[in-house]
């Protein structure tokens, strides 16, 4: 019979605080898959693009821990966190700094929707996109209800999404 074992925060931290590419997720630790061209090339992109539209107002942090609900500590492509950064210092921004959280996804699809989707929701993140590589489409979930999102909105390349007061052109 085998036994599951969740991690606490803590001892995800002590044990796995040197080892790359995992994130706990609900006291699970998940190895994420390797980053391609395609994937790359649309973070270099849209970190240029945010950067340039919220860069006083939020700052982006890319592929960089954030802590949810205390039993989380997932890896978004992107999150926007709320000024000072300086509060960042001394600890990871946590689901009540986090204004957009933004995956983008290829082979991490079913684990963006299925896994993390749940998670961010019932951390009240209030609004997260899943850039979908596969379809060439930008999934927006908005208004967190329980652990699903009341609005999910497709945008299509050319489409642009209105946030923070933006048209942002994500493709």
């Amino acid at each position: 019979m085998a036994i599951r074992h969740r991690f606490s925060i803590e001892e995800f931290e002590r044990l796995y605080q040197d080892v790359q590419n995992i994130e706990l997720l609900e006291g699970e630790i998940y190895h994420m898959s390797p980053i391609g061209p395609k994937h790359n090339y649309r973070v270099m992109q849209l970190n240029h693009r945010l950067s340039q539209l919220f860069g006083e107002r939020a700052r982006v942090q890319v592929q960089g821990s954030i802590r949810l609900l205390d039993k989380s500590e997932p890896q978004p492509d992107f999150s926007l966190v709320k000024l000072p950064e300086e509060q960042y210092q001394s600890r990871l921004p946590q689901e009540n700094d986090v204004i957009l959280i933004i995956e983008v996804s290829d082979s991490t699809l079913a684990y963006d929707r299925d896994e993390k989707l749940p998670a961010y929701a019932e951390a009240g993140i209030s609004e997260y996109w899943i850039v979908n590589l596969n379809e060439d489409v930008l999934e927006v979930y908005r208004e967190p209800i329980g652990r699903n999102y009341r609005s999910r909105t497709l945008y299509r390349a050319g489409e642009p999404v209105e946030f923070m007061g933006e048209r942002l052109e994500w493709w």
